[in-house]
């Protein structure tokens, strides 16, 4: 398994810097094709009181913003792109609902792997939730970059969150191509449960040895908090092993975030200290 065709979700001219930076690093380490994406809201029409007709200066207005930003991602995109002579290709679709709209998921579920930034917590509501159901409406794994990344890290370190579930497998499968390039790997359960076939103690040794026959370095480490310490727990760990990438599953729709460990995976991502790599 490896990953051919990389989709990069551009939403900001912000993204010039560290965010490009790994979608080229990936492109070169998988010899991939780059689909750069701009998904661009067609704003609802101005309405002008009191006779209720639309208003065309302010209708021209909003357009002109609008092509103006994807006019500029496209070039930001495009000039890196033939600046690192990778192959690539850019795509900007328009619709009333922005990355809600069919058109944008069915062309994200055509690719091996979408590579995204960090949701903006300053991003309004609608339009955040609207960001977050393309991303795992598509099927396709998630790599999401934080903002505060400035240049592209090697994934020599990666910590999988595992709780057994079908998602924490789905994500650690899908993200095999990082894992078996990656020197270390730990399998890090937080609060592991009694099966009626194995005790909690056990509850990532089978990962751990399935991977290992993939010839991955890695290890299995049991933790436990209450869980208002979770979050704090992974992130430490996360911190102490000078992790490069998080691998975790994800649920969706009303638990979009609500990820392997409950709520805390809202702080995880909201903080998000490394790379995370996403599936459901």
């Amino acid at each position: 398994m490896t990953y051919k065709t990389i989709l990069s979700v551009m939403e900001s001219p912000d993204q010039a810097g560290g965010f490009l930076d790994y979608a080229v690093q990936l492109v070169r380490m998988f010899d991939a094709h780059l689909v750069g994406l701009h998904a661009e809201t067609v704003s609802a029409t101005p309405i002008v009181a009191p006779m209720e007709i639309p208003d065309p200066v302010s209708i021209q207005a909003l357009q002109d913003v609008a092509e103006k930003r994807s006019a500029e991602l496209a070039e930001i995109f495009r000039n890196r792109c033939d600046r690192e002579g990778i192959s690539y290709e850019w795509r900007k679709i328009a619709t009333s609902v922005g990355f809600a709209g069919s058109a944008v998921v069915d062309s994200a579920r055509t690719a091996d792997l979408i590579i995204a930034p960090q949701a903006s917590p300053d991003a309004p509501g609608d339009a955040r939730a609207d960001f977050e159901s393309f991303l795992f409406e598509s099927g396709r794994p998630v790599l999401l970059v934080p903002h505060v990344a400035r240049a592209a890290k090697s994934f020599d370190k990666v910590l999988i969150a595992w709780n057994g579930s079908r998602e924490a497998a789905r994500a650690t499968f899908d993200a095999m191509p990082f894992l078996k390039r990656a020197n270390e790997v730990e399998i890090f359960s937080v609060n592991p449960r009694d099966t009626g076939d194995q005790t909690s103690d056990m509850s990532s040794a089978e990962i751990a040895a399935t991977l290992s026959r993939h010839g991955i370095n890695v290890t299995a480490v049991n933790a436990h908090a209450d869980k208002a310490k979770a979050a704090t727990l992974i992130e430490n760990r996360m911190s102490d092993s000078s992790i490069d990438l998080l691998v975790m599953g994800a649920y969706t729709h009303s638990r979009l975030w609500e990820l392997l460990f409950g709520g805390v995976t809202r702080t995880l991502l909201e903080s998000m200290t490394a790379v995370t790599l996403m599936s459901r």
